[in-house]
């Protein structure tokens, strides 16, 4: 087990230290604070424009961060060898798998988190049609400028990661300003804990994509295990419409109802329709999609072990894991 928690925590330290990682974060923060400007030119639907634009830029970037996260953290050290050095350490095969699977679910959690919490920042500065909350509109901006601002000294004085330093200080000040918002704001009209469910929803969605990237990983190069996931992602948002009618042949049947179970159904994670029109999400929702996705994890981080186990890295066939 500290094998495996050492793997993990390597793991999240050398997603969040990719630059990409920072530079994929800081522009999903200031689309989302961007979004509320948008909303004057709406007439009565600047809350919707606000939650929707704000949910879809968090899902496609934790997606895609996802990828990345997969793909130089799993591709990148079985390309240079660093997994070979590993695995002729006392490390099993299956430890190192799933110390990678969680440490890329911790940075693309953090990642997603985030950008729901500017979500919720963005909703109290657009929170009425001819209102627009200046002040908190520049503090959103100037905390994301102090927290490059920490990322530089810390880079410049201690010679630390810049993108990991401001991925901390962003991890600090964000949840700060949204407590304040939440603290001493007027709430908006939509229910605060019905997007709390919609946004934890998105959450589940992205750990799924984390996970079915880095099986990819272990075959795939980074543009091909992106085109992969990108497919996967976009079937599985019209999976229902796919896969679930009738049809004569039992044997159509059964390869729709397959496909249907081994896609992830987005649709079942996107309920920002919900949360602009105030109709409630039941928290037994939330419940079964958490044990659905943990049940997702759990089968992909199997297919995950069982071909990184016949895998041969760089002549190392001998199977230890």
């Amino acid at each position: 087990m500290f094998n495996y928690f050492k793997i993990t925590l390597n793991t999240f330290k050398e997603s969040v230290r990719e630059p990409i990682y920072f530079l994929m974060l800081l522009a999903g923060l200031i689309l989302i604070g961007c979004y509320p400007s948008a909303s004057l030119f709406v007439f009565s639907e600047q809350l919707k424009l606000v939650v929707d634009s704000s949910m879809a830029t968090g899902l496609v970037f934790g997606l895609i961060i996802a990828v990345l996260c997969a793909s130089h953290t799993v591709t990148r050290e079985m390309r240079n060898g660093t997994v070979l050095l590993l695995l002729s350490k006392p490390v099993y095969r299956w430890t190192f798998i799933m110390g990678k699977i969680t440490g890329i679910g911790i940075a693309v959690t953090i990642f997603t988190l985030l950008c729901n919490l500017a979500a919720i920042v963005s909703v109290y500065i657009a929170t009425d049609q001819f209102r627009f909350d200046m002040a908190l509109f520049f503090g959103y901006f100037g905390l994301l400028i102090a927290a490059c601002a920490v990322g530089m000294l810390f880079n410049f004085w201690r010679g630390s990661s810049f993108p990991e330093i401001a991925t901390y200080a962003t991890m600090l000040l964000l949840p700060l300003l949204a407590l304040y918002c939440v603290l001493t704001q007027e709430r908006p009209t939509i229910s605060l804990a019905d997007l709390s469910c919609a946004l934890l929803l998105l959450n589940f969605a992205v750990i799924a994509m984390s996970t079915i990237s880095v099986v990819f990983a272990t075959r795939l190069d980074t543009v091909a295990n992106l085109s992969i996931c990108t497919i996967i992602f976009f079937l599985g948002l019209v999976s229902s419409y796919l896969f679930q009618h009738e049809t004569d042949s039992e044997f159509l049947s059964t390869i729709f109802a397959f496909c249907y179970a081994a896609l992830p159904n987005w649709q079942f994670f996107w309920l920002a329709d919900a949360v602009a029109v105030n109709r409630p999400i039941p928290f037994s929702y939330v419940i079964d999609s958490f044990i659905y996705i943990v049940l997702y994890v759990i089968l992909c981080s199997l297919w995950a072990v069982a071909i990184f186990q016949n895998k041969e890295i760089a002549g190392d066939g001998d199977g230890r894991a």
